[in-house]
């Protein structure tokens, strides 16, 4: 495996020679939720990204010879804390993690007033993926809209034909989150020919969702999609059970594939499926870096079950993917601590291999993606995991989004932004 050590060499022999001190350390702040009714989902994503960090500040000595401080500001996934948090943080930040579509939206607007990159993996507005008009926001490796497309492209096939005559009904949080996939859903619905009942979620009905439950025994549809969250995920797959819906023609978002949910249920969720832009390798190699410098010094708030499953590793993962911009932005900019601006121009270059996911030791756990001035999602595509009455597991080939789709949505919903919120900047990606 090859480790973070080996930029440090060139960079910290560049500080020194120009008669400087090696900086202390690179300030990376996480918007997390560790209380709240989302505090289940949160807890094994932020210990996956925090221990990613521990073991290449323990390892490595941090990227290029600088440790990374990468300290959390709670929110409760609420909006209101959330945006006290950004302010609170945002002073020697070179990024911030919103850890909300909520939040990420009221945090856009600052992003080309304080020139902060927004980083929101797998989550947040799925239009900022065009960086000609969001240069400052990132949401990679892929965006709700392709995991919409790749859940229809699971359940009908590559062109989706076979969800024509069929009625999906889309259980979604009654929120930014949860509403965030419907304009691509809507469009498919027309183009494919299939049946859309949107039947949303409030905050207070998340535990108890009788009601959507009736509607859907009523609606009789041949699929449920689900956008869920937290403890939302939990009723509703308490709900399926209840109602004898067929697991396997429930599919849920990445955030709705958390093992504890589903150990709830147990056997009876056996078929359930969501898809996911990682998936969980237990004997991969960057487990074992996990193990000697973070597990056994004593420096993990996980568990062993925990770090085996999707979250946790979903979390080391988006660290990984920042921890590569971090390190092309120092390579590229030739310094050991880089400020704001230059990790943007890293988050535009990440480059994903299947070589360098290896070199990470992490083969299987992400599909190969790259970023650029234009694409600031990647769009890695994923997979199908399929719950097996105990764990999660691959139950499909790499599915990709319908990039013919989404790419002309993503340009149009950004022009609407854009214009909503004019005057906004935007950046010339053909340079």
């Amino acid at each position: 495996m090859i480790h973070f050590k080996r930029l440090a060499t060139a960079v910290a022999l560049g500080a020194l020679a120009a008669g400087g001190a090696l900086a202390q350390e690179i300030s990376a702040p996480n918007l997390s939720y560790r209380t709240g009714p989302f505090a289940a989902t949160g807890i094994p994503v932020m210990n996956g990204q925090i221990d990613y960090f521990t073991m290449l500040n323990e390892r490595d000595g941090g990227i290029g010879g600088v440790k990374v401080n990468f300290y959390e500001c709670e929110t409760g996934y609420n909006t209101e804390k959330g945006i006290e948090c950004y302010e609170k943080t945002k002073s020697d930040a070179i990024v911030t993690q919103p850890w909300s579509t909520g939040i990420t939206l009221q945090v856009l607007p600052k992003s080309n007033v304080d020139e902060i990159p927004i980083l929101a993996p797998g989550y947040g507005f799925s239009a900022m993926a065009d960086g000609s008009v969001f240069k400052w926001a990132f949401n990679l490796p892929s965006s709700y809209w392709d995991a919409a497309s790749m859940i229809l492209k699971g359940l009908g096939g590559d062109d989706m034909s076979g969800l024509e005559g069929k009625k999906i009904a889309f259980l979604h949080l009654d929120h930014p989150f949860g509403k965030e996939p419907l304009p691509y859903l809507e469009k498919k619905a027309e183009d494919v020919g299939f049946e859309l009942v949107p039947i949303p979620v409030g905050l207070k009905e998340m535990q108890n969702q009788s009601a959507q439950w009736l509607q859907i025994r009523r609606e009789r549809p041949d699929y449920v999609v689900m956008w869920g969250w937290g403890a939302m995920n939990v009723g509703a797959l308490t709900e399926a059970v209840k109602t004898r819906y067929p697991m396997d023609q429930f599919v849920g978002v990445w955030w709705s594939g958390h093992s504890d949910d589903l150990q709830v249920v147990g056997e009876d969720g056996k078929g359930y499926r969501s898809i996911s832009f990682n998936a969980p390798v237990e004997n991969a190699p960057v487990m074992d870096d996990i193990k000697e410098f973070v597990v056994d010094t004593g420096k993990t708030q996980s568990d062993e079950e925990q770090r085996s499953e999707v979250f946790y590793q979903r979390g080391l993962v988006m660290s990984a993917a920042l921890a590569e911009a971090i390190a092309a932005a120092q390579t590229h900019f030739e310094t050991d601590v880089i400020d704001a601006s230059q990790l943007r121009w890293g988050l535009e270059n990440i480059e994903m291999t299947e070589e360098r996911i290896a070199e990470l030791g992490m083969t299987g756990m992400v599909p190969p993606f790259s970023t650029s001035c234009s694409d600031h999602t990647g769009h890695s595509g994923g997979w199908l995991l399929e719950w097996d009455g105990e764990k999660f597991v691959k139950a499909s080939d790499h599915l990709m989004a319908d990039a013919e789709d989404i790419e002309p949505l993503e340009k149009q919903k950004a022009q609407e932004y854009a214009e909503a919120n004019a005057p906004w900047p935007t950046q010339d990606c053909e340079m």
